[in-house]
């Protein structure tokens, strides 16, 4: 046999070590990027036209509210610690997420900051209500003249949109691209609501305003708004996110 020949079986068990080494690196990336946060290219899809308020600002927002698809990617990363699972015969990729609090949107929203030049929020319940105002019905007179006291107002009106949790695209859809903001799904903004005057920190805020088919104030905590929430008047039947931000895309 000639020194090559011999040589053959060691340089093959050199080989192979050189293959497992180079998938363990390979697995140990992998894990690294998953808890970096989301791909650039995972971006939340944003509606065609911004929406432009009275002092020329402009909001660019969120098209469709987050499926659950987009949550899970957020669990899968360790992000997120609630599990929302689809119901049978939802399709995960075109269907909200729901039963989400306060603490879990923000927990997504941390997430998804996580992609240098990233710096998506919720709305304020003036923008979400700026936004929605083209889709919404027409609102009767106030039952309360306080302006403090305008989400009780309209909490008290009889809803009239349907209350099953449908996929995107179900509802309508405003002039500059936005979807279901009339829709059954209820959308986190980031005004406190703590029923008193002064300004309260947001850290210690017990009730957050929910943007829908009417504007309520719901507990920081809750993600079943049947639990939850005002007491007067029919409840919000789902509990979802929509991102802004105030960057152009």
């Amino acid at each position: 046999m000639t020194t090559a020949a011999a040589n053959r079986p060691s340089l093959f068990r050199t080989s192979l070590r050189f293959v497992a080494l180079g998938l363990l690196l390979a697995t140990i990336t992998g894990v690294a990027l998953t808890q970096r946060g989301p791909e650039p290219t995972s971006a939340p899809l944003m509606a065609h036209q911004p929406v432009v308020f009275p002092d020329g600002h402009l909001l660019y927002v969120q098209r469709y509210e987050v499926t659950i698809s987009e949550w899970s990617i957020c669990v899968a990363q360790g992000a997120c610690s609630l599990q929302v699972r689809a119901r049978p015969g939802h399709d995960p990729a075109v269907t909200p997420a729901t039963g989400l609090s306060y603490p879990d949107v923000q927990e997504y929203i941390a997430w998804i900051n996580k992609v240098p030049g990233n710096s998506y929020r919720l709305p304020t319940i003036e923008e979400w209500t700026v936004m929605a105002a083209s889709v919404l019905p027409k609102t009767t007179d106030p039952v309360f003249t306080d302006p403090s006291l305008t989400w009780a107002s309209t909490y008290l009106t009889k809803g009239t949109a349907p209350r099953a949790l449908k996929h995107q695209g179900s509802f309508s859809t405003s002039p500059e691209g936005i979807a279901d903001l009339d829709g059954s799904v209820w959308e986190w903004t980031q005004d406190c609501y703590s029923g008193v005057s002064e300004v309260v920190d947001l850290d210690r805020c017990p009730a957050f305003f929910v943007g829908g088919e009417h504007v309520a104030a719901m507990s920081y905590l809750v993600r079943d708004p049947a639990r939850g929430g005002c007491a007067v008047g029919s409840p919000p039947a789902h509990l979802g996110m929509r991102v802004v931000t105030d960057r152009p895309l």
